[in-house]
Parts: structure tokens; sequence; C-alpha cells
């Protein structure tokens, strides 16, 4: 019987939305999924947002307005989508009308052309007096979030009208994964597994790496992935002490250690793992000195994670260890972030809440040796601790050096 993918259902998008419409109360609030479409070079995604909200990926342009003021039910939700353009579908593929299909397919009763955003926004304005902001503000050399840019002309135009901070609640939604969002995640960690597998038959001196990049986005493709979550990074020797290492142009050498970052996609949702690997398969007594401490520290503070529990808490676990070993200069990054629909998704203030899932990954990297090592697991929070989404992907030395010897 084969296993049944992993999804997230249309009701889910309509309850997310329903929790939304009740927490704004008198506010109204748009989200936009942002312009752009058609690139030849890469593949538009829509702000994260929109997508966790709608589940539509293919709408550039699209924007959804929620008004829990209007006396109609069916009109407190309302899509918009840009007007379909002949001429432009020629080029980047037919879009389909507004019927029932669609309403059916979307789970939103009520859908638009973009056209009308300002007639609906005045209408709304005029009734709530009262404009939420759910976009995350930008800093003030950055153009202004695009709700808080409508809602400012609103302001304009219409006396009487305020605009309130509501930022943090889609942090705060995004943040606690549902079942089906773990599921998702668990799925890319899975596929992740496999292209991280093949690495460790493969890998050997005198390969590139970009011969490991090419290894591991493979797998995630062959495997159910469209490809990446992010850029992977493949850095070997000296190139391991480079946190966001892009070029994964060199050969690697016999004797080096390469630091590999890259998780799959799965239906939007991100695997984020990190693992470092000796390109002969053995470990050196100093290689083995230093990724013994970065293991022991992921490991604390792996232990202290569950609901209630800080990244500062989780920090602490891992740079106390680091420290004490003598190499706390050489851990310049934080423990960790939240892992989503973004690989570095939305975080909330405060606490880590039950069904989080989080990234761990301390190092240390000396580069006046050429040595770089970093550890990193996908973990869910559970009440009273935590579940570890990566923790087949070999990283012990014994198992490392096994499964590469094997």
């Amino acid at each position: 019987m084969a296993r049944k993918a992993p999804s997230i259902k249309t009701s889910e998008y309509q309850k997310r939305r329903a929790k939304v419409l009740k927490s704004l109360k008198d506010s109204v609030g748009i989200i936009f999924a942002g312009d752009g479409g058609g690139e030849l070079t890469s593949k538009w995604r829509p702000d994260p947002n929109f997508e966790y909200l709608t589940g539509i990926t293919d709408e550039p342009g699209a924007a959804i307005v929620f008004d829990p003021t209007h006396p109609v039910p069916a009109k407190q939700v309302v899509l918009f989508l840009k007007p379909l353009d002949p001429e432009v579908e020629k080029w980047d593929g037919a879009r389909d009308f507004i019927d029932s299909a669609m309403v059916k397919k979307y789970g939103i009763q009520t859908i638009f052309r973009t056209s009308r955003i300002p007639l609906v926004m005045r209408i709304a304005a005029q009734k709530s007096r009262k404009l939420a902001c759910l976009h995350q503000f930008a800093h003030h050399e950055a153009p202004v979030s695009p709700d808080l840019a409508v809602f400012q002309k609103v302001c304009q135009r219409i006396p009487g009208v305020s605009i309130v901070d509501r930022t943090e609640l889609l942090a705060k939604m995004r943040s606690i994964k549902s079942g089906a969002e773990r599921d998702c995640m668990k799925e890319a960690v899975r596929i992740s597994a496999l292209g991280y597998d093949e690495v460790l038959r493969t890998m050997k001196p005198g390969m590139t790496e970009f011969d490991i990049q090419e290894t591991l986005e493979h797998a995630y493709r062959a495997n159910g992935s469209r490809g990446p979550a992010y850029n992977t990074i493949a850095g070997s020797g000296f190139n391991g002490t480079v946190l966001h290492y892009g070029a994964n142009d060199q050969v690697m050498k016999d004797g080096d250690l390469i630091v590999i970052d890259s998780g799959a996609d799965y239906r939007g949702y991100a695997a984020d793992v990190t693992r470092t690997y000796p390109v002969n398969g053995r470990f050196t007594k100093r290689q083995k000195e230093i990724y013994s401490i970065v293991l022991m520290a992921l490991e604390a503070s792996i232990r202290k994670v569950k609901a209630g529990c800080t990244f500062e808490q989780i920090d602490k676990a891992s740079r106390d260890i680091i420290k004490k070993a003598g190499y706390g200069d050489y851990f310049i990054h934080g423990i960790g972030h939240h892992l989503g629909i973004e690989v570095h998704d939305i975080t909330p203030q405060g606490p880590l809440k039950e069904g989080a899932v989080i990234t761990i990954e301390p190092g240390i990297y000396i580069p006046d040796e050429n040595l770089g090592v970093r550890i990193e697991d996908d973990i869910v929070v559970t009440k009273t601790g935590h579940i570890n989404l990566s923790r087949s992907i070999p990283k012990s030395i014994a198992a490392i050096e096994k499964s590469m010897n094997a």
C-alpha cells in the first residue's frame, strides 16, 4: 500500500482565517501576496503570511481582506485576485475564472478582482474606523510594509480612522505548528535524510563541494521534493568556517572536514539540517576533539527544550560547554531559530510554546586551522520535552565513520 503524502487541507486554511477574523474583533486587516511572477531564473513565492492563510502560491498581486464588522458573514473574508490578462497569460499560462469551482478550491466564499480593493477598503474603514497591521513592520530605511502603506492613504482620506499594531497575531499562530504542518516537516526531513545518506555513501577526496550539493539536491527531487528549502552550504576546509558560504566550487581535500547545511522543501515547509563529515571517512584526533565538544553542546541544548523554555536558556546550555572547553570566541552565532514556511521562520516574543519547531545548531569555527564544525537538528517542542525530527541522520563520530566506510 502506497504511503499517503502529507498535505495541508482546505479546511485547515479556513480555520486559520477564522482565527484571524475572531482575533481582529472590530479591526480590518489586509494581507498582500506580493508582486512578481514570470521569472526565468527563479520561482515566485508569495508573502509567507498570505501563503499560510490561503495555500495559494501562484497568484502574484493577490490580497486577502479580513473585515469582522461586515454584516454579511460571507464577505468578512474576501480574496482578491488580479484581473485576467489574455496577453500575459499567453506567456505565463492561463488563469481560472472566478466561479463556484474556485470558491470550493480555496474555501473562500467571496472572491473579487484586485480593482475592487480601494472600494472595499473605503467602505470597511468608514464602518470599522480601525485598521490592523498584520504584515511585519519594516525598519526605517526600508519601504513601509504594504498594509501600513495602504492604511496611511486611507487615513488621509477618511478622518477619525486609527491604525493598530497586530503584527504579533500571525507570528504567534505560525509559530505553533498543526499536526498537518508537522507531518509536512517530518516529510521534508525524511527526504533530507535520503540526501545525507547518499552523501555518506559516495563522498571521497577529489570530489568538489558542488558534487555534494548536487548529490543532496538530486536526492531531494528524486524523493518527492521540488528542491532545497534554501541555498545549500557545502564548505570544506577553510570554507567550513564561513557561516553562509555559498560558492560550493572547491575540490575537497583528503583530511579536511566539510560542513553541509542543507534541507529539502516539502509543500512549502522547510527542513534545515547541518552535518559535519570527514571527507575521507575518518576524523583526525584534533577534528574529533572539536567535533565532540560541539556534539556535547548540541545534546545539552536539546535536553533543555520543552514548552515554556526560551532560546536564551537553550543557547546558554551550548555556550557554557563551548566556553568551558576554551572555544567561546569561536562560537559566533545564535543557537537556532523557528522553522516552518520560512527557513528562518517568523518568531514571536516570549517562551517557546508546545507545537513550535525550532533548529538547534551550535558550532566552533577556527579559520587558522581550516577547521569548522556545526551540527544542527530540527526539534519539535512538546509539553514536557521534545521530538528530534532529524535524529536519524548520523551525527556521532562512530555512526558517521561506519556509514562512510561501510
